[in-house]
């Protein structure tokens, strides 16, 4: 059997998978001084080999989206905490029928946010039915955090329709996984939120930003502060939600407050429709 052939079967990938259970159910992973570097574990998980990791966590989904063709998104994000309507009533009826009072507010709660789900799936599916119409070098494609939520309903639009749509998750405590609409060939798994930052920016070309916590608002002033300081090319910074993101963020106070200038109020729109928040990208591009 040549080297290339053993590289493509699955014991590698078997054996690190039994040496990470190994090490999950609380057994530590004891050196091997005779095992190849690129197949040990305790080495490569070693502190001092941190950059290495940073290098194959930014590689492995470059690469991956480069062959298919993935060169261009439009990113969504937004909660993980909003459900699709039909789960919402659900719940609600479920609640209802519990007599629990406290339940049944976030039922009602969850009733409320589900419709920016149905808008961000509706939009979703526009921009990949756009996209499946033009060559493929000009194809844009959907992607998320991967997660549920805005994220779960963004690939689920454009997984509508047929579309290649990208997620890139991350590993946190509580085992999120990606969700069941991310075509499964780009859906990535990352350690290191810094290197999933920079995949999301590497190909981006419009963020639209639904309701969400921090998570959202952590990526959404990281592109902003990208865009206001010149790191990153401006592109289409989309708020969908007017009444949520002017209640949440009083951009206007930090003007008068002089930390920003009145200009940068210019490098995002507001829009509760999912057809203007595609115009918007497409006036940005003239599509």
């Amino acid at each position: 059997m040549d080297s290339n052939t053993e590289l493509n079967d699955s014991r590698l990938a078997n054996a690190w998978a039994e040496l990470n259970n190994h090490a999950v159910n609380g057994n530590p992973l004891h050196a091997d001084a005779y095992r190849l570097a690129f197949a040990d574990p305790e080495f490569l998980l070693r502190r001092e080999t941190r950059g290495i990791r940073f290098q194959l966590e930014m590689l492995k989904p470059d690469l991956g989206q480069t062959a298919q063709g993935i060169e261009n998104t439009v990113v969504v994000y937004g909660s993980a905490r909003f459900t699709a309507p039909d789960e919402a009533e659900q719940q609600l009826a479920d609640a209802e029928a519990s007599g629990d009072d406290s339940r049944i507010a976030r039922a009602r709660l969850a009733v409320r946010n589900a419709r920016y789900y149905d808008l961000a799936r509706q939009f979703a599916r526009v921009v990949a039915e756009h996209s499946e119409q033009q060559q493929p070098a000009d194809r844009i494609y959907v992607c998320t955090g991967g997660g549920p939520g805005i994220m779960e309903a963004a690939n689920r639009g454009a997984h509508d329709v047929g579309a290649l749509n990208v997620g890139l998750n991350i590993a946190l405590p509580h085992e999120q996984s990606g969700n069941r609409f991310i075509s499964p060939s780009l859906s990535y798994k990352f350690h290191y939120f810094a290197l999933r930052k920079m995949h999301f920016m590497m190909r981006a070309k419009a963020l639209v930003a639904f309701p969400g916590g921090f998570g959202t608002l952590d990526e959404l002033f990281e592109v902003l502060t990208l865009v206001q300081t010149g790191k990153a090319k401006p592109v289409p910074i989309v708020l969908f939600g007017t009444d949520f993101w002017k209640k949440v963020v009083n951009f206007d106070a930090l003007v008068e407050q002089g930390t920003i200038s009145a200009a940068d109020l210019s490098l995002f729109h507001y829009t509760d429709d999912p057809q203007e928040a595609w115009n918007i990208v497409k006036a940005f591009y003239k599509l």
